[in-house]
């Protein structure tokens, strides 16, 4: 049977059907498929669609120059603070945590997980007030405390820590609930601890411990070496309490027995739990994160922390790759939080896309305690894509310039208006 000429040329044009969007000439990192090279990213309804070393231009409705700048996947933070609004005072379920969109975005990060700021009983509200309303995908780890960090004698109640309470809440909503945290409990007793492994194991979920107060009756290298589970995470692994370096400036071989028996430890910055007495020599000997996160809240984003590319850029001036930064900050931790459809640009995951550009000049960062260390070098996010829509874009590369344009560009490119890249700005939003 033979098709009308027609009929060919019509099914040679659907099969060069454009992509949305096609991000040209940058140097793609992805951890996940082994990739570092110059690369053509392009995407289609949200999704990455197509990475080559050279996708015709004329197959995309719009197309960025990227050259010179790095494409990533979307970071992923796995541990911050965002239970903001509850009007709870010094609390990290309430005043101490932030909205997370107006510290994501501009950073480069598109995915987060709060980190235990609320338990079983006030997940529902935290997913109401923040997570169902945000851009950001945030994601959550239970706090094994029933009413998470409400700060004073809230996180000491071990009358409140209810392991099957907790799982049955994770496995309600399993689609948000990445793992279950224990945190700043100040007693002798492993109960937290326990309870959350417990809660961990019923859900099937990993945990992650902020140790809080060290005390010798439950030693840091019993949590490590015994407590923990193979992909169970200890967060604020530099922190200046964590028994890593010994009298001759060596990484304690404790640390090393853990990581091979499958503990994962994340950075997990914030405003208390970073010296580079610590990071410094542990980065040298080896010792280096499974992956970077920020603990931002209110305290940390205005002190040494700031946000995820500050955190990152510490790494790169400590002397760790590019590439090795990138990978735990986007496929390490996906794959930590069993979220493997992140962190990663294959064909099909999610259009969540970070571009950075990496400045050259003199730099301080600073620990904790606000001891400097003096860099070269630093990550500043240029482009944020969140399934496939721009979301931060610094320097306007997605955008045309203003004596280009019509006469008439302010009614088509209105901010008040709604629209996507491809079909322009025409639903007028209603003006308040």
């Amino acid at each position: 049977m033979k098709f009308p000429v027609f009929l060919l040329f019509a099914c040679a044009a659907f099969a060069q059907a454009p992509y949305d969007l096609l991000l040209k000439g940058g140097h793609v990192i992805d951890g996940k498929n082994h990739l570092s090279a110059v690369r053509d990213v392009a995407i289609k309804d949200g999704k990455i669609a197509e990475v080559a070393a050279d996708i015709p231009a004329s197959r995309a409705h719009k197309v960025v120059d990227v050259s010179g700048l790095y494409v990533t996947p979307g970071l992923v933070d796995i541990h911050v603070h965002v239970y903001a609004g509850t009007g709870q005072r010094g609390a990290y379920s309430g005043d101490n945590s932030v909205y997370p969109d107006g510290y994501t975005f501009r950073s480069g990060v598109t995915t987060v997980v709060d980190a235990g700021s609320s338990g079983w009983h006030n997940f529902p509200d935290f997913k109401d007030r923040v997570i169902d309303r945000a851009k950001t995908r945030v994601l959550a780890l239970l706090n094994i405390e029933g009413h998470g960090m409400g700060g004073g004698k809230i996180e000491q109640n071990l009358e409140d820590m209810d392991a099957q309470a907790t799982a049955e809440q994770a496995l309600k909503y399993k689609e948000i609930v990445v793992g279950v945290k224990t945190a700043h409990y100040r007693g002798p007793e492993w109960t937290p601890v326990e309870r959350a492994v417990q809660a961990g194991t019923t859900a099937h979920i990993p945990v992650m411990v902020d140790f809080g107060e060290f005390r010798p009756e439950r030693p840091y290298q019993d949590l490590v070496l015994k407590k923990l589970r193979p992909g169970d995470i200890s967060t604020h692994m530099y922190l200046g309490a964590v028994p890593m370096i010994d009298e001759n400036g060596k990484v304690r071989p404790y640390l090393f027995e853990a990581r091979k028996r499958g503990v994962i430890f994340d950075v997990g910055h914030g405003g208390g739990s970073f010296l580079f007495r610590q990071a410094w020599p542990a980065v040298h000997q080896g010792f280096v994160p499974d992956s970077i996160s920020t603990d931002l809240h209110v305290s940390s984003m205005n002190a040494g922390m700031k946000d995820m590319l500050n955190v990152m850029s510490k790494f790169l001036n400590m002397g760790m790759s590019l590439d090795e930064v990138i990978l735990r900050s986007t496929w390490n931790p996906a794959r930590e939080i069993q979220r493997e459809e992140l962190g990663n640009l294959s064909v099909g995951a999610p259009a969540d896309v970070s571009v950075l550009s990496l400045a050259n000049g003199n730099f301080g960062f600073t620990d904790v305690y606000g001891a400097r260390l003096r860099g070269h070098q630093k990550l500043v996010a240029e482009l944020t894509l969140r399934d496939g829509r721009v979301v931060w874009d610094l320097n306007g590369l997605t955008r045309e310039d203003w004596d280009k344009l019509p006469k008439n560009y302010m009614a088509q490119f209105d901010p008040l208006w709604e629209g996507t890249l491809t079909e322009g700005y025409r639903r007028p939003r209603p003006r308040r």
